[in-house]
């Protein structure tokens, strides 16, 4: 199998590439440097990495002739990119997709797309399932532009399913974390333990306890890889994370213990840290029965063993 990775030297994206490569699989990467790094790649056997942008569609078309499959991992992430630079977010986003659509159609050739749990908005629930309600909110609030992005690129998805059956699949991921990744767009674990290691208060947004589930990517990246093997999920949506909760506030509190630090905890306004009208959800947690039924899906990688293992690649980038 020949597969191409758009978004391959991102977090999650070159942990699929070692997966892919691990089983013998030749991987193509294209991505354009802008959050992802050709490091977290260069050692992977054999790959090819064409640094450019899901948006210019003749690149994309001579990647996608070559393969079998197209995962397609490229996106603008992370709260702070999101409230700076609105205008970027949603050309790549929804042009992006688009682009990757029209050509893995035109040849045939099947496609992952990841999406994201803020798909859901700002819906009242705790728990959330593919099929429930979106509650959005206003357009005068840019921190609700990547939701909608990414439910446009899942609409376009699923019309290129119904009308061209076009062998598409979605995941919707909910904070998926692990080695690699940065905090520097507002992922919150890297965030806290960086602060937890160098000894400075780790800032927590709003009260504190808004609750989010956190999942290990090694765990998420056996499933993207299961999905695309299944032709009975083409044109479907599913969730993929974990069920199990944590407020911020004791997260915090679990990454200052686990790091042996003597930092404490700040609680900073979400109007200081992104302006006036930012708005958060309080819950946010994949219901899995779908996915797991589909593919016997089960997280395996807890919290605490999450985060030690996140300390232990922040420590070792200290060196």
């Amino acid at each position: 199998m020949r597969a191409l990775v758009t978004g391959g030297a991102g977090f999650i994206g070159s942990h699929l590439c070692e997966a892919l490569a691990a089983r013998g699989e030749k991987v193509f990467v294209l991505d354009d440097l802008s959050t992802g790094r050709f490091e977290n790649i260069e050692h992977i056997p054999g790959l090819e990495c064409i640094i450019d942008s899901t948006m210019n569609q003749e690149i994309v078309r001579d990647l996608v002739r070559e393969v079998d499959v197209v995962f397609h991992l490229a996106a603008t992430v992370g709260v702070q990119l999101v409230v700076n630079d609105p205008i970027h977010t949603i050309k790549n986003n929804i042009w992006g997709t688009e682009v990757v659509l029209e050509e893995t159609c035109r040849y045939r050739r099947k496609l992952l797309i990841t999406s994201t749990s803020e798909i859901y908005g700002r819906g009242s629930r705790e728990i959330f399932q593919e099929d429930d309600d979106r509650v959005m909110g206003p357009t005068n609030r840019h921190r609700w532009c990547y939701a909608a992005s990414k439910a446009i690129d899942e609409f376009l998805a699923l019309a290129y399913w119904r009308q061209k059956k076009h062998p598409t699949v979605i995941v919707r991921l909910f904070n998926t974390v692990g080695p690699r990744q940065t905090g520097r767009y507002g992922m919150v674990i890297p965030t806290f333990v960086g602060q937890a290691l160098h000894g400075e208060p780790l800032t927590v947004f709003g009260d504190g306890k808004q609750t989010r589930s956190f999942t290990y990517v090694g765990d998420v990246v056996p499933a993207l890889v299961t999905l695309m093997e299944r032709s009975e999920v083409n044109g479907d949506v599913f969730n993929i994370g974990s069920n199990t909760r944590v407020s911020i506030e004791e997260l915090a509190r679990r990454v200052i213990t686990r790091a042996g630090s003597r930092s404490e905890i700040k609680f900073v306004p979400y109007e200081e840290a992104y302006g006036e009208g930012y708005e958060d959800m309080r819950h946010r947690a994949p219901c899995l029965d779908k996915i797991r039924a589909a593919i016997g899906y089960e997280p395996k990688t807890g919290l605490d063993q999450i985060i030690d293992k996140v300390i232990a690649d922040v420590r070792a980038r200290m060196r």
